[in-house]
């Protein structure tokens, strides 16, 4: 019989804080992390964006490391060591074998690409790191937290841009089915450099407001798109079994996920919801439950309108009438590439084990229309199941059902 996956460790490195207590603490009282960019030269396309503050990279890694490593592995670095200290796993006590490793990767290392693309063409190809070849690679996360943790099992990456957090836990939980014991995972980003933000200048739905508090309103009628935000989340995976006899503190199961692909267009959302739907469908029924036991949805929330009403669509047609409370807690932090949907589980798993769903923020309570619970305040409430959804650039759709692990149940 298949094992079930249950999370025991979150890291979570946001512009919403750094570490479980000051993010549920910031993300409890509405307090977003959306800021103008004023880290580099003015002029930029982007003028807001969800910002990791106060992140001193020095304490979570060597310097010999520093000068290999782009930012956003710097982020996935100190995720990590929070996720693993959180589980109480110290890998020197295990079985290397038997421990892996699975990040969702996005835009990889922009920042250390950029510098060294302007060595090159200030001083020339000497001037270039040798350490470019690897720093911006968006395999580079995986690879640097499997040698530091000695996490010898399988390694790998998943690239799915938004919906890439919850594909990482996919494999994570086949992973702990041919036997790994216990798997690493999640994502982060660290798209805010000026090389970066004009790569995403042209994308669709990119917001171009000035405002923190307007230019990322997901649902909401005047909604002018997304804007785009640094950090994530990791996640320690393991067997319950194993979770159980260690002690471990459990905070929810990954009951059941799915993943589809709309086949329409590179860029433009497609004509129907139909392939949203039906993944978050299969997520439930793979999770042993139907839509009338969903406590709550972590929606996607793209920011445009048209994407925003085909996400609503599915949710319809899924929860036919009901009104099942809906949040987009990334209203606080902005889109984070292949840290978001990790981020998301982060949420959930939290909201599962503390009672408590978080708020969205900026946007009107009754933006979704009929039919659908927006929660604008943190909100007390007995969740069991919690479905997040997660779509990316490209035709991505992937959703996955958290469950309250209960050991005295019966599975």
């Amino acid at each position: 019989m298949t094992p079930a996956a249950v999370i025991t460790g979150i890291g979570v490195v946001a512009p919403t804080g750094t570490g479980v207590r000051e993010h549920w603490a910031n993300t409890l009282a509405g307090r977003s992390g959306i800021a103008p960019i004023t880290s580099y030269a003015p002029g930029l396309p982007v003028a807001v964006a969800g910002q990791v503050t106060d992140f001193d990279e020095t304490e979570w890694v060597d310097h010999r490391l520093i000068v290999q490593t782009d930012r956003w592995t710097w982020l996935a670095f100190a995720a990590a060591r929070l996720a693993l200290d959180d589980a109480r796993l110290d890998p020197a006590g295990e079985n290397p074998m038997a421990l892996s490793v699975v990040t969702a990767g996005g835009s990889g290392g922009n920042a250390f690409g950029q510098r060294e693309i302007q060595a090159l063409w200030r001083e020339g190809p000497r001037a270039v790191s040798a350490y470019q070849s690897i720093g911006w690679f968006y395999a580079a996360s995986s690879g640097q937290l499997s040698i530091r943790h000695q996490l010898k099992g399988a390694c790998g990456v998943i690239v799915a841009d938004g919906a890439g957090g919850i594909e990482a836990v996919r494999q994570a939980r086949r992973l702990l089915a041919r036997g790994s014991a216990g798997v690493l995972t999640g994502g982060t980003e660290a798209p805010l450099s000026p090389y970066a933000l004009v790569c995403q200048s042209g994308q669709r739905g990119l917001s171009q407001g000035s405002d923190p508090d307007t230019a990322y309103r997901p649902f909401a009628a005047d909604a002018t798109g997304h804007v785009p935000g640094e950090g994530g989340a990791m996640l320690v995976l393991e067997p319950e079994e194993k979770a159980r006899a260690r002690g471990a503190r459990v905070y929810a199961e990954v009951a059941g996920t799915a993943s589809t692909h709309d086949a329409w267009h590179p860029e433009d959302p497609p004509p129907d919801s139909r392939q949203l739907e039906r993944a978050v469908r299969e997520s439930i029924a793979r999770a042993g439950c139907v839509p009338d036991d969903i406590d709550v949805v972590f929606a996607d929330g793209a920011g445009d309108a048209r994407a925003d009403r085909l996400e609503l669509d599915a949710l319809r047609a899924v929860f036919d009438g009901r009104s099942v409370p809906v949040t987009a807690p990334k209203t606080m932090t902005g889109r984070l590439c292949s840290g978001g949907a990790a981020l998301d589980l982060a949420w959930a798993a939290l909201a599962i084990d503390r009672g408590v769903l978080p708020p969205t923020v900026n946007v009107p309570a009754d933006a979704l229309g009929p039919g659908l619970d927006l929660v604008i305040e943190a909100r007390p409430a007995d969740v069991r199941y919690a479905l997040v959804v997660a779509r990316g650039v490209g035709g991505f759709n992937s959703a996955a059902v958290l469950r309250r692990s209960d050991p005295a149940a019966e599975k």
